[in-house]
């Protein structure tokens, strides 16, 4: 069987947008997704999604999600927000269908004990990617990573991924940070539709 190529998307501040924080104190940041009623798609993400499809990717979302880790959110709850987001982006765009999705609650800086610890399935670590890897056999010189951290890019840099940043999210700072230090970035594209748009013209050449 051939390897398949996938596009591994991560989903808050990417196909979701992002919570507006609480910290007075620190304007650049987010809070956290936790509440079913937060979900609410970036425009165009159903679009660039049903695209990437027809282009023959897989769609996987690969997702940090330390608030479990930090005692803010079940897995259960995780599982039901993500089910509101499938049903809005199948409601925007038909063929806008999510393969699978990876996700890691751990964070050293967690309460729940279990979840408390430095794991290599944390982004930039490439534990989801290969997990991934291994459930679908993907190409990872064929596959891209789209997301709008710092974490996104260096994890996809980690597994030989082509990286695509977008500046949703915290696409603005984490670009800077990604200059600072050389990392490597095949495109910067304003959403998520945008970057899939990218993805479509170079298979068209």
């Amino acid at each position: 069987m051939y390897p398949s190529k996938a596009l591994f998307l991560d989903r808050d501040g990417t196909i979701l947008k992002e919570i507006p924080s609480s910290d007075v104190n620190d304007p650049d940041s987010f809070g956290y997704l936790t509440e079913i009623s937060q979900v609410e798609l970036i425009e165009g993400s159903a679009q660039a999604i049903a695209l990437a499809r027809k282009l023959g990717y897989k769609i996987i979302i690969v997702s940090n999600q330390s608030a479990i880790a930090r005692g803010w959110l079940t897995i259960e709850k995780l599982h039901q927000i993500n089910e509101e987001m499938y049903f809005l982006l199948k409601k925007a765009e038909t063929e806008a269908i999510v393969d699978d999705f990876f996700f890691s609650p751990y964070h050293t800086d967690g309460v729940i004990d279990k979840y408390k610890i430095d794991s290599p399935m944390r982004k930039p670590g490439i534990g989801m990617i290969l997990e991934a890897q291994k459930k679908y056999n993907i190409s990872m010189e064929k596959s891209v990573i789209i997301g709008d951290s710092y974490s996104d890019m260096k994890c996809g840099e980690n597994a030989g991924t082509q990286n695509i940043l977008v500046l949703t999210g915290y696409g603005k700072n984490a670009y800077k940070k990604c200059l600072d230090e050389g990392l490597k970035i095949n495109f910067i594209a304003e959403n998520l539709y945008k970057a899939v748009k990218f993805i479509a013209e170079m298979h068209s050449n």
